[in-house]
């Protein structure tokens, strides 16, 4: 997996140099968000090499006291979490398919419609955890929700109908407050969905209408490219002037002789025709 690993990674560190080396802002390329994620997918490689080589010396040349453990303890806190990040290889698939680039632009479109339903999430679930504390702790007595924050999680869950079961109301008065936070949290997820829905379609056709015009304008430079080459053939042919035909008699041939000078003296043609008859008795 190494070998597999170093290779891949070599190959995408050498598309990552040309592609900024052809850049004409370099500036402008490192800004882009695609680019970034390359970047960050590329650099836990090295980076977590030169970290198994610091972690090697730092074993060998170091006893295993206190301080040297933390010191090992933070390298391979660092080198795990670097190791995760090599989950962004996936998100290079973004360049190539036009469903994630939809995803994107459809998240970054819609941060408004998002922003609304995280505020609408979070007074929801301000208002139902004292309430679900208040009918579970101090009215029934239960201990399952034993501080309103602890509540906080109970709505988020019950709201988005994930519903995990660590946190269970057992009274009727708790059972009423989840009903309410469950069908409230359905009526507010669904109210901006409608408008993502909408926006992600609208993505995807632009999307596909930008990819289509790249493909036409491709294959028109092709097409063009391909007819200025054949333009170039008859240009290069018409610089010699073609190959004049010599005819030479033959003269061996007496017929051959005879019509070249028949064809070449026409006015004697009108002269040999005049013959003269015999004059005698009939």
């Amino acid at each position: 997996m190494f070998i597999v690993e170093t290779v891949c990674v070599a190959w995408f560190s050498l598309e990552f140099v040309l592609r900024f080396l052809q850049a004409r802002s370099k500036l402008e390329f490192l800004r882009g968000p695609l680019n970034i994620i390359d970047a960050m997918a590329i650099l836990p490689y090295y980076v977590s090499l030169a970290v198994d080589e610091e972690e090697e010396e730092a074993g060998l040349d170091q006893e295993r006291s206190s301080a040297g453990k933390g010191y090992l303890d933070k390298l391979g806190l660092v080198l795990r979490i670097l190791r995760a990040l090599r989950i962004l290889y996936v998100m290079r698939l973004a360049r190539h398919s036009l469903g994630l680039q939809t995803l994107g632009l459809t998240v970054r479109r819609s941060t408004r419609e998002f922003g609304l339903l995280l505020l609408f999430l979070c007074v929801a679930v301000t208002l139902f955890s004292p309430l679900v504390h208040l009918a579970e702790s101090e009215l029934s007595g239960e201990q399952d929700f034993s501080s309103i924050p602890a509540s906080y999680w109970w709505a988020i869950i019950s709201m988005t109908t994930v519903g995990y079961g660590d946190m269970v109301p057992r009274s009727i008065p708790g059972q009423v407050v989840a009903l309410s936070s469950i069908l409230s949290g359905i009526l507010i997820m669904a109210f901006p969905a409608t408008s993502i829905f909408h926006m992600f379609s609208r993505s995807y056709q632009e999307l596909k209408q930008e990819h289509q015009r790249i493909m036409k304008e491709e294959c028109a430079k092709a097409a063009a490219a391909a007819v200025d080459r054949l333009g170039e053939e008859p240009e290069r042919s018409g610089d010699h002037p073609p190959p004049i035909l010599a005819l030479h008699p033959d003269p061996e041939k007496a017929g051959s002789t005879e019509g070249m000078s028949l064809l070449g003296n026409s006015g004697d043609l009108s002269e040999n025709n005049t013959h003269s008859l015999p004059v005698g008795p009939l």
